[in-house]
């Protein structure tokens, strides 16, 4: 990854398919970079695509734990960093900064794969200390984005978990996820495995607006059906909820996500944590010029007066009147279609260290 991109990126540079609009640096950068233009007015048909760019990484350890109050798991891996679906909205943009890379475009561009995940994985579930719990994967960036189908390391990771006999919830936007189904089908008849499916709008162009290289609300609803049908336990995450650009579909997203077999539904508020805010608004005034202050309204109204709240309890859904109404459409809602039921805990008492080459076997 040896191509730095400056803070304000050459407007004649083909950015199609790409959510963020500029590349400021990250955080902890002490300085920025600059677009300026030559003059020589070169045609942009010259101009050569923003690529991806995709660099290796060798995990010291994969598992990350975490206290949140607000997040139903402990514990999840990451098989990537960066995320090529490019949402605008993505929470997990701030995380490049760690790198010391833009939460904008390299983000979406600038990806990093963890090939030995599955060894390191391994290693750490065979401490005999360890002690199981469902793993989440996909809560950072999606691990069935467009460069898992060359590098599959979800799908050893997956191997790994199965051997282990280990609960894992999966979240994703990726229909690559049937390619595993398997795999997967085999772990939910042990009680192993659930999958949520993140279905923003079923309006193609907003999606592709927002979403920029996701599959298409169809194909991800497709995806629903086909893990439903191959006995895979999937809920449709309506996520996240943007005041006055998605939040009319709660009702209808639901429904095409039961119509599709979903079994359950979730849904988040739009978070705009550190970069993500500047990087949202600036893409609302490119894409919804004509209400953009009406959205940006409507979430500071949910958050203290502020573009995001960071407050365990109040993050993930906001406050106030307006983020009251749309949690009681969405519960309504859901009851009325029946994906408000309790779904059973994974099983973890299955969960055991597979016996390796030359390890003497139990003769009981």
């Amino acid at each position: 990854m040896d191509q730095d991109l400056p803070d304000t990126v050459d407007p004649r540079l083909r950015r199609r398919a790409r959510g963020a609009r500029s590349n400021a640096a990250g955080r902890y950068e002490r300085h920025g970079r600059v677009y300026e233009d030559d003059g020589w007015n070169r045609d942009p048909e010259e101009e050569a695509p923003l690529r991806t760019q995709v660099s290796l990484e060798v995990p010291r350890r994969m598992i990350t734990y975490n206290r949140s109050p607000d997040l139903p798991f402990d514990r999840s891996i990451n098989p990537y960093r960066g995320c090529e679906h490019g949402c605008i909205y993505c929470f997990a943009r701030p995380s490049h900064a760690w790198l010391g890379l833009s939460a904008g475009l390299d983000f979406e561009t600038r990806l990093v794969a963890r090939p030995d995940a599955p060894e390191v994985l391994t290693r750490e579930l065979s401490n005999r200390r360890y002690r199981p719990a469902t793993i989440a994967i996909g809560t950072n960036t999606d691990p069935y984005q467009p460069i898992e189908k060359s590098h599959e390391i979800m799908r050893a990771c997956l191997k790994v978990l199965s051997d282990f006999n280990h609960p894992v919830g999966i979240v994703t936007k990726g229909p690559l996820i049937e390619r595993d189904i398997d795999i997967l089908s085999d772990m939910a008849a042990r009680g192993l495995v659930r999958v949520g499916l993140s279905v923003t709008t079923l309006d193609p162009e907003l999606s592709r607006k927002m979403e920029p290289r996701a599959p298409s609300p169809a194909r991800r609803l497709k995806a629903i059906e086909r893990l439903s049908a191959a006995g895979i336990s999937v809920r449709i995450m309506t996520s996240p909820i943007v005041p006055a650009i998605n939040d009319h579909e709660i009702e209808a997203l639901l429904k095409a996500g039961k119509d599709a077999g979903a079994e359950g539904a979730s849904w988040v508020m739009l978070r705009l944590p550190l970069e993500v805010s500047p990087l949202f608004r600036e893409w609302l005034e490119t894409h919804f010029p004509d209400r953009a202050a009406r959205v940006m309204g409507l979430v500071r109204g949910m958050h203290g007066g502020k573009d995001y709240e960071a407050q365990w309890g109040r993050r993930m859904r906001g406050e106030g009147a307006h983020a009251e109404m749309i949690a009681a459409r969405f519960r309504v809602a859901a009851a009325r279609l029946g994906l408000n039921k309790r779904l059973p805990p994974l099983r973890t008492d299955l969960f055991a260290i597979p016996p390796r080459a030359g390890d003497q076997l139990a003769l009981f």
